[in-house]
């Protein structure tokens, strides 16, 4: 990437976690080496990178053992120990999942200041972490929740998200990828002659990449940002009923079986769906290539990845970009050790082994050793006609019975399913919205 982040996001509400105060923790190992606990999600990157960079973490600390703790559910398997005054030293977790830890620490204010981080020489270099990263990555409310200058958690990859596809069928059929939202449904009437459909999603939460994008479309990012805050009557305004009307029509192109699939255990067969082409276009990220690498696809098939199609013909075509985070709890046991092994991660030699599972991290000149697929994923920032939006709804107040991101993307289930409609969607999202602006910081 070649532009420095235009970063308009925050971080998310979550309900309150009852966090204790730690114990001692557990013992460092007999062998005199201080045990580092690290926890990770394990997603579409995969675990083997991990392995690999604390191999070579350990390899240069021989007095630090670090114990690897990964999982597709991290959250489970570690939260029943925070509970009990056990944490990890360092937990590799972003936002925006449905168990919504990072937010709820964040909430509790349980997270460790990383500010030093920045400070810190990267091992092996003579920059600092804070100098190596691209311009624009901290400071943000994404990793500054509490709009102060502190730091608290750290950007440890970046991934363009956007409408994937399989660019093969499109050169099959002769099919242009639709710039506009007439072009895009003019394609899904042509692609359902056909016997495919026009969408699909993973699951429900994948849509905040598609809806962070379309309100920036519709009403700029001033809207978006009011959404974001909760603005009152925001969600009253005609910009908000475009969304849900461009929304609604889109959902309606819907693969029928997505509803079905998307939940955690099912949600590879809606994105297997476009591997079949038995739908066009998914919302996604980069790490899907990694995800789905061993799953059988149609011949031919080869990723494509755009940005959402703009309201009007030339407009502004926005590519919301997730940031996933490390961070260390504030009682872990081991945190200055935890902040020499963050800094280890943006090492040259760190960052190459995560490249190898596209895993990129925002690290200045790392975009430009691409190869493959994310040299075309990746090149989509530096289209003058796209731009990159970070971000998520504004922390508040816990309001009990509330969560606009449920509101706003679960239910897209329904809408697809004829369990509801969209002015009733439009007043539950207005509902929810004056609550959380009346909660307020």
């Amino acid at each position: 990437m070649r532009r420095s982040f235009a970063f308009a996001g925050t971080t998310v509400m979550a309900l309150s976690l009852l966090v204790g105060c730690s114990s001692a923790g557990d013992s460092d190992s007999g062998s005199g080496r201080t045990t580092l606990k690290v926890a990770a999600l394990e997603g579409g990157y995969g675990k083997d990178m991990y392995n690999k960079v604390i191999e070579a973490y350990e390899s240069s600390h021989p007095e630090v053992d670090v114990q690897l703790q990964i999982s597709k559910s991290i959250e489970d398997e570690i939260t029943p120990n925070m509970k009990a005054g056990k944490y990890p030293d360092v937990v590799v977790l972003g936002q925006g999942r449905e168990a919504g830890l990072t937010e709820t620490l964040i909430k509790d204010k349980a997270l460790e200041d990383l500010t030093p981080v920045l400070d810190a020489k990267v091992p092996g270099g003579k920059q600092t972490v804070g100098e190596k990263l691209t311009d624009g990555i901290v400071g943000n409310l994404n990793t500054n929740p509490y709009g102060t200058d502190k730091t608290y958690l750290m950007p440890m990859y970046y991934s363009p998200t956007g409408l994937f596809y399989n660019k093969g069928l499109f050169k099959e059929k002769g099919w242009d990828v639709p710039a506009t939202w007439d072009e895009m449904f003019e394609l899904g009437d042509k692609a359902k002659k056909e016997g495919i459909a026009l969408f699909t999603y993973p699951t429900a939460g994948y849509l905040d990449s598609y809806f962070y994008a379309l309100l920036a479309d519709v009403g700029g990012e001033q809207f978006y940002q009011d959404v974001m805050t909760y603005k009152q009557g925001v969600w009253k305004t005609a910009n908000a009923k475009k969304v849900l009307d461009i929304t609604t029509k889109l959902l309606g192109y819907a693969e029928k079986s997505t509803v079905g699939y998307a939940n955690e255990q099912d949600f590879t067969k809606n994105q297997q769906s476009i591997l079949d082409n038995k739908a066009l276009f998914m919302p996604n990220g980069t790490w899907i290539t990694g995800e789905m690498a061993d799953a059988p696809r149609s011949d031919g098939f080869e990723w494509g990845l755009t940005p959402l199609p703009s309201v009007n013909e030339g407009g502004t075509r926005y590519l919301t970009t997730s940031v996933e985070s490390v961070w260390v709890p504030s009682a872990a046991k081991n945190k200055d050790e935890a902040q020499k092994f963050i800094a280890f991660l943006y090492s040259d030699e760190a960052a190459k082994i995560f490249a190898t599972s596209n895993a990129i991290q925002p690290v200045k000149g790392l975009s430009d050793s691409l190869t493959g697929e994310s040299t075309e994923f990746y090149s989509l920032y530096d289209d003058t006609s796209v731009s990159a939006l970070v971000g998520g709804f504004a922390s508040t107040n816990p309001v009990e019975g509330v969560d606009i991101k449920s509101t706003l993307f679960d239910t897209a289930n329904s809408i697809i399913s004829g369990d509801t409609t969209e002015a009733k969607w439009q007043a539950a999202l207005d509902e929810a919205s004056e609550k959380l602006r009346q909660a307020g910081n």
